[in-house]
């Protein structure tokens, strides 16, 4: 079996970001890199979004990007505008296009389906595959079914995005829609549940069927895509071994009170990148303590006190649009921690910190 110097384990959004980001600052020049991924072809499959609130390497993988946004329970819709930081949507089929065509040109790199085609012996391993991730009650989940659909006529006012609708059934949890118009006549439309998943709420096509014809009163459609994912809202056990890092979701590059992983997985790469020559010795890279911390609070009062959760994002969003947009993308500064936090229900969230 050929050896080596860098293996990539998993070929999804984590281990194809670092791998462009080593080839385009020319780091496999004289190195070489096995990819090991057991999918047969590429094909857009996952929508990611988030705020630009750092540059990162795939602005012409944008969907569409929008300033405006809104978020409504049933009594009331809160609208916000931001224009220094848009909400941005990366469509997964350009990404993917984009970095397999980038990587070709390096002969170094080489694909494989499975680990054991090759040596890793004396190779350097990324991991993007979480070694064991458990189904139990007490672990949250951010599990979503997302279809895009298309109208004839023009019905969607494609500049802003309703980011949580909560003017739906709870059944105990929380759950919202979320819609990105990505024209006048096509939109994503995903309805996201945060629980411990339970099978009472997998019925996702009858929620999506029910919440566009009723609530957006849209009778006429077609579907031409659709996606169903499942992020854990907790850390995934991993084995500490020499000669390995973690990435990705299995590197703790998911904000666990917001499921966001793109940016994060960007900023480790380059973090990869410029440490390279020295990987074997570098520190580990994560998430802020500060947020790790947050977030487990968070997650305990979304826990005991699911039925409040709506009026507890709402109230978050009072604040200015910058301020928690910051927040929620990791790069709040204490002041504007505190003003988020003194949005918030303060006897639920007092609770949650002695539970912790």
């Amino acid at each position: 079996m050929t050896d080596f110097d860098y293996i990539i384990i998993g070929g999804g959004c984590a281990g194809l970001s670092l791998a462009y980001e080593l080839q385009i600052h020319n780091k496999l020049e004289n190195k070489t890199l096995a990819i090991i991924e057991p999918r047969t072809e590429y094909k857009k499959d996952r929508t990611w979004s988030f705020w630009k609130v750092i540059p990162h390497n795939f602005d012409d993988c944008i969907e569409k990007d929008w300033k405006n946004f809104s978020i409504n329970i049933s009594s009331s819709t809160n609208y916000l505008e931001c224009n220094q930081y848009p909400y941005q949507s990366i469509n997964s089929g350009k990404f993917y296009k984009k970095v397999n065509e980038k990587l070709k040109e390096n002969e170094n790199i080489k694909f494989f389906k499975d680990i054991n085609e090759v040596s890793t012996k004396n190779s350097f391993i990324f991991n993007s595959v979480p070694s064991s991730i458990k189904f139990d009650e007490n672990n949250l989940w951010q599990h979503f079914c997302g279809i895009e659909i298309e109208t004839k006529n023009n019905i969607f006012d494609d500049s802003i995005i309703n980011l949580m609708d909560f003017d739906c059934e709870q059944k105990n949890s929380v759950h919202f829609f979320y819609t990105l118009p990505y024209s006048k006549n096509k939109a994503l439309i995903e309805t996201t549940w945060l629980s411990n998943m339970s099978n009472e709420e997998k019925d996702y096509d009858k929620q999506l069927e029910n919440y566009i014809e009723n609530n957006l009163n849209i009778k006429n459609y077609n579907i031409i895509y659709k996606e169903v994912g499942a992020i854990p809202l907790f850390y995934p056990s991993n084995s500490n071994e020499k000669n390995k890092i973690d990435i990705g979701t299995a590197g703790g590059m998911t904000r666990l009170s917001t499921g966001y992983t793109f940016l994060n997985i960007q900023e480790h790469s380059k973090y990869l990148r410029e440490n390279i020559d020295n990987v074997h010795k570098i520190k580990k890279f994560e998430i802020r303590k500060k947020y790790q911390f947050l977030d487990k609070i968070f997650l305990q009062v979304l826990k005991k006190n699911s039925k409040k959760m709506p009026y507890v994002f709402f109230k978050m969003f009072k604040c200015s649009p910058k301020t928690v947009i910051k927040f929620l993308s990791n790069k709040s500064n204490y002041f504007e921690d505190l003003a988020i936090i003194l949005k918030m229900p303060k006897w639920i969230f007092i609770k949650a910190l002695f539970r912790k």
